[in-house]
């Protein structure tokens, strides 16, 4: 091969191998582009569904505390000042039945989601609902799979406690502090909403305080 063939098959082998390299240049600026695009992508995706999840967070809290400010359909309330606080020994004859407030026992009944089975002393409840607590309770037309929905419910909640009060009025009543709800069946959602609103609710003289390691059934 002549020095001229030589020369011109060189220049032809370096301009194939600049070619080369400019096109892998230009495929590493692709995967480059491409790279940077599906991050911006998945980031911009996350920080997209971040804000959502969040906006979508506090929404859910907004309904929440905008449902917890709804007064309950048919409960009834009694004026805090109305309601004293006093320790006492003694029996203690209430307005109300089952009470929602009032004097009573220094000692409260034990309110950890506690359902019991027989009666218990009034005086000892109130002191639970001082504490925060919701107390169901049924009388003899309460029928066994409303009793039962609501023990569930009860052993699930802490600061709750139900018991029998054969003489009340109604078949189910649920009371708070200063406030009262009487319902027919468990599956009344006024039910939810009570126990959603109250325990410990604002209406609680001391929030906080106790509901374990008080009186329990004898």
């Amino acid at each position: 091969m002549s020095k001229t063939s030589k020369k011109v098959a060189a220049t032809s082998r370096k301009a194939r191998i600049a070619e080369m390299r400019r096109a892998e240049r230009a495929r590493e600026r692709r995967n480059r582009i491409i790279t940077i695009t599906l991050s911006t992508v998945i980031v911009a995706g996350l920080v997209g569904w971040g804000a959502y999840a969040l906006s979508s967070a506090n929404e859910k809290e907004e309904q929440q505390a905008s449902e917890a400010k709804k007064p309950v359909r048919g409960e009834k309330s009694w004026e805090a000042k109305k309601l004293t606080r006093n320790h006492v020994q003694n029996a203690v004859k209430y307005a109300m039945n089952p009470p929602v407030g009032g004097d009573h026992s220094q000692a409260w009944m034990t309110c950890d989601g506690t359902v019991y089975t027989q009666a218990i002393a009034k005086e000892n409840a109130v002191h639970s609902l001082e504490h925060g607590a919701v107390w169901v309770t049924y009388n003899d037309q309460a029928v066994d799979n409303d009793i039962k929905a609501l023990g569930d419910k009860v052993s699930k909640t802490p600061y709750t406690l139900m018991s029998p009060v054969k003489d009340q009025s109604g078949t189910i009543m649920l009371s708070a502090w200063g406030r009262q709800l009487t319902v027919d069946k468990a599956s009344d959602p006024r039910v939810e909403q009570f126990f959603t609103k109250y325990v410990q609710g604002p209406q609680t003289p001391e929030p906080g305080a106790a509901c374990t390691g008080g009186l329990t059934a004898s």
